[in-house]
């Protein structure tokens, strides 16, 4: 909720200043497939029920002892390897996580010490579903200053160790999926690049998807009273939720093409946040966007948050 709307527009442009660009793309999904039959063996659902009301038919789970720095480690190696480059190229390191590995040190951190490259600067953006996004609007303003010129940017979330597999926590447990995904963003001479970034928080509904403890507000941070309520879970007011993304959607993907002079009809392709395929669809007829112009694949990995772009 204090993320809620994120767009970046890529394309080629003509600024005299260093440009930065994707290089290479990764992800990583774990083995373990879950289905809407799977849950609905777990608590009150269906496989009917979740596609009428989100779209998803599947999505992956980690098995025990695995942490959203594994699954980046994946996608981090297949990113580098898609831009050319050596790992001991990378300069450093954004690591874009609602579910970080531990309380603290950041993802980043964990992940910087598995890919063996000590020093770099290693920086955790806890965004939510926008924090890939917030990432690389700060890769890209890193490479544009000439601080950096390679820097590695990862979303990578484990959902499925924090989800309530019960009645009580159904609604939000049916949603979200185990992932990672990996750019290498860097400096280009080339005709391409990160044109702009926008990027909108509102702390009003922040209370309207969270979860509640543990936190350093409360002394201490966490009780069995507390864990008994499953206060610990996340909990979505889903009807607001859904209207807040299908109005904001269209605000910002708009206000990014006006700063870059562009029209729908300019786009090729857009490439949304993963949370509800209802809400793609809702937001692709508003904007009169054919299917084959709207990318979405939740169906297949549910939403994976910071990993979903």
């Amino acid at each position: 909720a204090t993320g809620f709307c994120f767009f970046v527009f890529i394309k080629g442009h003509d600024q005299e200043m260093q440009k930065a660009a994707i290089l290479g793309l990764g992800h990583y999904v774990p083995e373990r497939v879950v289905t809407n039959d799977d849950l609905a063996q777990m608590f009150d659902t269906s496989d009917e029920w979740i596609r009428q009301r989100t779209g998803i038919i599947e999505r992956r789970y980690v098995e025990d002892g695995t942490g959203p720095a594994d699954l980046a480690v994946q996608a981090a190696n297949k990113a580098v390897e898609a831009a050319g480059i050596s790992l001991s190229d990378i300069e450093f390191i954004i690591f874009a996580t609602l579910n970080p590995d531990y309380f603290f040190p950041g993802s980043a951190c964990v992940l910087q010490e598995k890919l063996n490259l000590p020093g770099i600067g290693a920086l955790d953006v806890r965004n939510q579903c926008s924090a890939f996004i917030y990432s690389l609007s700060i890769a890209d303003s890193f490479i544009r200053t000439g601080m950096y010129k390679r820097i590695l940017v990862v979303g990578a979330e484990v959902h499925s160790s924090g989800l309530e597999f019960s009645d009580r926590g159904r609604d939000v447990t049916v949603l979200f999926g185990d992932g990672a995904g990996a750019v290498v963003v860097g400096a280009t001479e080339e005709d391409r690049g990160i044109l702009s970034t926008h990027l909108h928080a509102d702390g009003r509904f922040a209370q309207d998807l969270w979860i509640e403890i543990p936190a350093a507000r409360l002394f201490p941070r966490v009780t069995n009273e507390l864990l008994q309520e499953g206060r610990h879970y996340p909990r979505m007011n889903g009807k607001k939720v859904f209207k807040m993304a299908v109005e904001k959607l269209p605000e910002v993907i708009h206000e990014a093409l006006e700063a870059n002079g562009f029209t729908i009809d300019d786009i090729s392709l857009f490439v949304p946040h993963q949370a509800n395929l209802r809400i793609n669809e809702y937001v692709a007829r508003q904007l009169n966007l054919p299917p084959e112009r709207m990318y979405n694949n939740i169906q297949k990995y549910g939403n994976t948050t910071a990993a979903s772009i």
